[in-house]
């Protein structure tokens, strides 16, 4: 029997693409997104199956796992891919916007994860791969205090369930990117400003400068390459619970493990 994958934020990047690939690979593909009336793409297979999911949403959650349960039997493998980010100075975010860093990256993964436990419980085991961030790992980004602060309570959030979900046969797996190319990253931020408080300006220009280089010289990671990676825990070949993707997070946590985090500091300061 071919294995069932639930994939969330599958409406572009790479969610799309790894549903695709997991599709071609001849695997069932529960595929979610917040619009899926609008979704052309992946409609075309017949292994897909797209159910409407806002993750910060409970009763949405709830209903998307009933459906994805009732059409394809059992999930085996739960991808927690849906995520934004929220950058620029903490002082200047609006409050709404700090509630839904939180709600998105992380209370959304929480929101999943639970309502699968029963069905995962009752099947002897299943897998939750969630999708974090090198920043979540190796250092926090100037001005990324609030997406930081997301993927980093994910962390937490996995390495502790590691431990409690364990005696079930329920695997837990880290994907840690740095952003993929083709995925309009940038594009997507929500920036935190004030056109009365100028203070950050130079620091806020210097990030965007970084963000627009690393596109320009294709810096970003190939999004082929994560999906390889989440493909390779999803089928077993890899048992690594922590996959850092990428020259920029493999060669971050190399220095962050290599000297004292004052001095690991400083050399970040110095970088912006």
């Amino acid at each position: 029997m071919s294995k069932t994958v639930f994939i969330t934020g599958t409406s572009s990047g790479l969610g799309k693409q790894t549903a695709i690939r997991f599709a071609q690979m001849g695997w069932n593909v529960a595929a979610t997104m917040r619009t899926p009336e609008k979704e052309t793409e992946l409609t075309s297979y017949d292994n897909i199956k797209i159910f409407k999911l806002d993750v910060t949403r409970v009763d949405q959650v709830q209903t998307a796992v009933e459906q994805a349960i009732a059409a394809f039997g059992k999930i085996d493998v739960v991808i927690n891919n849906a995520g934004m980010g929220t950058y620029g100075p903490l002082e200047l975010a609006k409050e709404d916007a700090i509630d839904w860093q939180f709600a998105v990256n992380t209370r959304g993964p929480i929101n999943v994860i639970r309502k699968f436990l029963p069905h995962y419980r009752a099947n002897g085991g299943g897998m939750f791969i969630n999708i974090s961030s090198f920043m979540g790992i190796t250092t926090a980004v100037p001005l990324g205090s609030l997406y930081n602060m997301s993927k980093f309570a994910l962390e937490g959030l996995t390495e502790g369930l590691y431990y409690e979900l364990r005696p079930f046969n329920i695997e837990l797996r880290l994907i840690e990117q740095g952003g993929s190319s083709g995925n309009n990253f940038k594009e997507n931020i929500n920036w935190n400003k004030d056109e009365n408080i100028k203070d950050y300006d130079d620091m806020m220009m210097k990030l965007q400068e970084i963000m627009s280089s690393a596109e320009t010289h294709g810096e970003l990671d190939d999004p082929q390459m994560i999906v390889d990676a989440i493909v390779a825990l999803a089928t077993g070949k890899s048992k690594k619970f922590r996959t850092v993707i990428g020259a920029a997070g493999n060669n971050l946590m190399a220095l962050r493990n290599s000297v004292p985090i004052e001095e690991y500091l400083e050399t970040m300061v110095k970088n912006y």
